[in-house]
């Protein structure tokens, strides 16, 4: 397994990508610096906590279908994760979560109002660097965040009546978390200068991978008895939050499903219910249907990448879509 988590990573491409990513790593903590101390702080919390860098990771990997040492390539890499950050901060918020990469959320530390005005915070400092690569780049950030926006109203409001619930979540899926992953590889093609055809087949595996991403994040939050999400198991359960394994059992025709499906279409706050319904879950077929519903995206994601030329950024990309379904094995 190489550095970023990507199976049979080319030794020379791996190279030059950690020493991007240290270059990344630089520039994210220095373009969120503050000249209030406060400030400074509540936007470091979750840049000191890590996580997965993935969206800077697939701007340098598209880039490599261009010239990967062109200027701004770096920046939309930053850019890319400060967005994603900011929206860690919002989400927090709508879901009052206590944890966050493994360590105590923003809003439970300083309160809400800090937190979403951190998010906003480092919504202006992204924009700050996107501003410097063009029109083009500000437009796709702007059409990005009008996506991430609705597809949070979306899920607040929850489907229209009639609408299935499961394909209503994917949708949400797809704007909250695929579109932002789907700019990230955009900006490597396109600010490399890599072919218009490239880039925009770049973009579909990002949304596709993206969504991929999130129903892993949905399978892990069941399965896993540890906080392999960064958040604690079942926190979308107290929460009352659909998710992909959830939907499946409230899709259920069994009669034996009955208290398990009543239990679902609320929040739960009492913590031995919580963990009893966790059980419940991790011994429910729904569980295997999420998994074979996520093998699927990934392959679809796979699949996407079937124009692009046979290289180590597209063996690459292809091991990514391994690493997902992994991730949630």
């Amino acid at each position: 397994m190489s550095t970023f988590g990507i199976p049979n990573l080319a030794p020379a491409l791996e190279a030059q990508l950690i020493g991007q990513m240290a270059d990344v790593e630089a520039l994210l903590l220095s373009h969120t610096r503050s000249e209030y101390p406060f400030v400074d702080e509540t936007a470091h919390h979750l840049v000191a906590a890590g996580g997965k860098r993935l969206r800077p990771l697939l701007t340098l990997l598209t880039a490599q279908y261009g010239d990967p040492t062109r200027e701004g390539i770096i920046a939309a890499a930053v850019a890319c994760e400060i967005t994603h950050l900011a929206t860690l901060y919002h989400d927090d918020v709508m879901d009052q979560a206590p944890l966050r990469r493994g360590v105590e959320s923003a809003n439970m530390r300083w309160g809400n109002t800090i937190a979403i005005l951190t998010g906003d915070f480092l919504f202006a400092k992204s924009s700050d660097l996107l501003a410097d690569l063009g029109p083009a780049a500000v437009r796709l950030q702007a059409r990005t965040f009008e996506r991430l926006v609705i597809g949070q109203i979306m899920e607040t409001q929850g489907p229209n009546p009639g609408q299935d619930p499961l394909e209503h979540y994917l949708k949400v899926v797809a704007d909250k978390t695929g579109s932002l992953i789907a700019a990230s590889a955009r900006y490597g093609g396109m600010i490399s200068g890599a072919p218009t055809d490239i880039t925009e087949t770049v973009t579909v595996f990002g949304e596709k991978i993206g969504v991929a991403f999130q129903l892993a994040d949905d399978v892990i939050d069941i399965a896993s008895e540890s906080n392999q999400s960064g958040k604690t198991p079942g926190t979308d359960l107290r929460e009352g939050v659909p998710t992909l394994v959830t939907l499946n059992v409230m899709r259920s025709s069994d009669p034996a499903d009955a208290d398990l499906k009543r239990l679902l279409a609320a929040p739960i706050e009492d913590e031995p219910t919580v963990q009893q319904v966790l059980l419940a879950l991790r011994n429910h077929k729904a569980l295997d249907e999420s998994r074979e519903q996520l093998h699927q995206v990934a392959k679809q994601a796979r699949g996407a990448l079937g124009p692009l030329p046979i290289n180590d950024a597209t063996g690459a990309l292809m091991s990514l879509c391994d690493a997902v379904i992994d991730r949630s094995a």
